[in-house]
């Protein structure tokens, strides 16, 4: 732990001031973590490990253990301070208790218990309380260890002593209020992804967390000495980096602020860029990631034009070439951090621009002097972005001039619809030209429009956006949903609520869902994450008996469902297993896979772009072991396997 970072300042009831009740929590949760959907029941966990990281800032704390429990309550404990347990000034009742059941209450608002903290708005410790059927709290002061009880934020017991100890720190065990959430499930991987990144952004604190409600518990122990130097090589594990070491350098600014910023370029084309301020990721950025960004592109303009690798008549690195195959996290620790709501997605502190800019002008702009090699590298690789740039630009106006004289790439291939550009407009993006056909044939002309594709697509994960305006697969794609690509991309523009992807149940199949997956992530990443991709899901048998005015057919998605079919209809039922789309005829098609009244969507969902940018990388990339690794590790999972 950081000398410089320990308070000195007593921490106990003194310091915890009230500002308000607790009255409308359980009417409004969403205005308190976001939703009462899969995403809300994990931010309890979150707002829980961030008071005992908040104590790790504090330089109190060091350990932190995280446990689902086998009847899936949470239990948070840390070797902190421990929430203060006497007698509060103004509320008269435990310390502990106030922080627990009042709103806004906490060491957090200028009372000197916290120099940085994540949970500036104090509502974490009372809302997981207020939302929980259940909850128990044990805090050891060094002396003792006291135990208070809750049901759905009230206490169903005095503070009492339970035992004596020489040890500090706080346990909070919680169970989620099914009359609350949607769903009471944890996802061990959702709160592995967060708890992982907290290590790295901390770096010498131990975290433990155990899933115990399987046979075998899993246990993992995270730990980061390298701090986000390792979370850098560890994004970057799937990819090929130019340069072997991590990029690290840190700032501060007197004791209100100081930023930590790592980066590594790699030979992909795509940037990955996390921001975090106070430990909490900032996914819309904010004024540090802003500061990083221009100060990027100046440091690297600058030293581009003092070597001579940029000519007087060659314009400047615009943003975008700088990033190029960029991996970067950027960690600000702000004593008064300004976040926008409660979720604290963006950062609005302007001092925090200041400060980074100047770490690249002073830092980065060091670095490159002092390693001509590894700087030779990357402005090479920039200057290539910046070729390419320019090259799609050309290919872009190109692509736009041929669309608006007569459409021809579209000509003969897309099916439009009656309403195109209603939310309810669907475009589906077809394999096949049978298939195709079959779903001209058998789609809703009014809402439904059909772009049938042959042939395998361009993998973008493995070329630059000049090579996409050049195909002849993904050029259809572009005019159809009409809202741009990469820098221009435009969510207003875009002419159908939903992009449905129809492909064959098959390897080939999956390759085309996976590389259109991978071309929107890459150049329409909020077409996902404004969730209008959905994947059709057609039959793989058709279960039937009879003939003509006896026929009865029945279709099954699974193996399971098929079997039960078969029972359900009895001596003499068929079967027949569609290979491919093309070989449904169009009303097959419509009624199984088409009609919103009887089909099947999935929609694509963007819960973790950390996770999705590695998956990508890792499927679609280069190289090879990270693609073997990950096909050993998941291929238990595999179903429907063509073979």
């Amino acid at each position: 732990m950081s000398e410089n970072n320990i308070v000195e300042t007593k921490y106990d009831e003194n310091q915890i001031q009230v500002l308000e009740g607790l009255e409308a929590v359980r009417k409004r949760p969403g205005m308190y973590i976001g939703s009462v959907s899969a995403a809300g029941l994990h931010h309890l966990i979150y707002e829980i490990v961030d008071n005992s990281i908040d104590e790790a800032l504090a330089g109190c704390c060091d350990r932190i253990t995280v446990d689902i429990n086998e009847d899936n309550s949470v239990t948070v404990e840390d070797n902190g301070r421990g929430i203060p347990v006497g007698i509060h000034p103004t509320e008269g009742i435990p310390t502990v208790q106030v922080v627990l059941t009042k709103l806004h209450a906490g060491g957090k608002f200028g009372g000197g218990g916290y120099k940085v903290s994540g949970g500036l708005h104090g509502v974490g410790s009372s809302v997981v309380n207020a939302l929980s059927s259940k909850l128990e709290v044990e805090v050891s002061d060094g002396e003792h260890v006291y135990y208070q009880s809750y049901e759905r934020g009230n206490p169903t017991c005095k503070l009492k002593i339970i035992g004596d100890t020489d040890k500090t720190g706080t346990k909070v065990t919680f169970s989620p209020d099914g009359e609350i959430f949607e769903t009471l499930d944890f996802e061990y991987e959702t709160v592995l992804k967060k708890l992982r990144e907290e290590a790295f952004l901390n770096k010498g604190v131990r975290i433990i967390f155990t899933d115990k409600r399987m046979e075998e518990p899993k246990r993992v122990e995270l730990y980061a000495e390298g701090g986000i130097k390792e979370f850098v090589s560890f994004l970057n594990k799937s990819k090929e980096p130019i340069h072997d070491d991590v990029i690290y350098f840190e700032a501060k600014r007197g004791d209100s602020m100081e930023v930590e910023v790592a980066m590594q370029y790699t030979t992909s084309y795509s940037e990955t860029i996390l921001s975090f301020a106070n430990n909490v990721h900032t996914v819309d950025g904010g004024m540090h990631e802003t500061g990083f960004k221009s100060g990027l592109t100046r440091v690297l303009n600058d030293y581009a034009r003092k070597n001579n690798m940029l000519k007087e008549k060659d314009s400047n690195l615009m943003g975008e070439d700088a990033r190029e195959g960029l991996t970067a996290v950027i960690s600000v620790k702000v004593a008064e951090a300004q976040f926008e709501g409660q979720t604290k997605t963006k950062l609005g502190n302007s001092g925090a621009r200041t400060l980074v800019e100047n770490a690249l002008n002073d830092k980065f702009s060091a670095f490159l002097q002092e390693n001509p090699k590894i700087a030779k590298m990357i402005i090479e690789k920039t200057i290539s972005a910046s070729r390419a740039r320019e090259a799609a630009r050309k290919a872009r106006e190109a692509s736009r001039k041929s669309a608006a004289a007569n459409n021809s790439s579209l000509l003969g291939k897309l099916a439009r619809c009656a309403d195109e550009g209603a939310d309810y407009a669907e475009l589906f993006i077809v394999e096949g030209d049978s298939a195709g056909g079959s779903a001209k044939q058998g789609r809703y002309r009014r809402f439904q429009a059909i772009l049938p594709l042959w042939g395998k697509m361009l993998n973008v994960e493995k070329t630059r956006m000049d090579k996409v305006f050049s195909n002849e697969k993904l050029l259809p794609i572009i005019q159809a949903l009409g809202a741009g690509i990469g820098e221009d991309f435009n969510i207003d523009n875009l002419k159908y609520g939903k992009v449905i992807i129809m492909a064959d149940a098959d390897v080939d199949g999956a390759h085309i869902r996976t590389l259109l997956l991978t071309f929107f992530f890459r150049y329409m990443r909020p077409l996902i994450e404004q969730g209008h991709v959905y994947l059709a899901q057609p039959p793989l048998y058709k279960v039937y008996k009879g003939k003509n005015k006896d026929l009865v057919e029945r279709f099954a998605y699974d193996e399971d469902e098929r079997d039960r079919l078969i029972a359900e209809l009895g001596k003499n039922a068929k079967v027949q297993r569609y290979k491919g789309l093309g070989e449904m005829d169009p009303p097959e098609l419509k009624e199984t896979t088409m009609d919103p009244e009887k089909r099947t969507l999935l929609r694509v969902d963007l819960k973790d772009a950390i996770i999705a940018d590695q998956t990508f990388s890792i499927l679609m990339g280069e190289n090879v072991e990270p693609r073997r690794e990950f096909i050993e590790q998941n291929a238990k999972y595999v179903t429907n396997l063509d073979i």
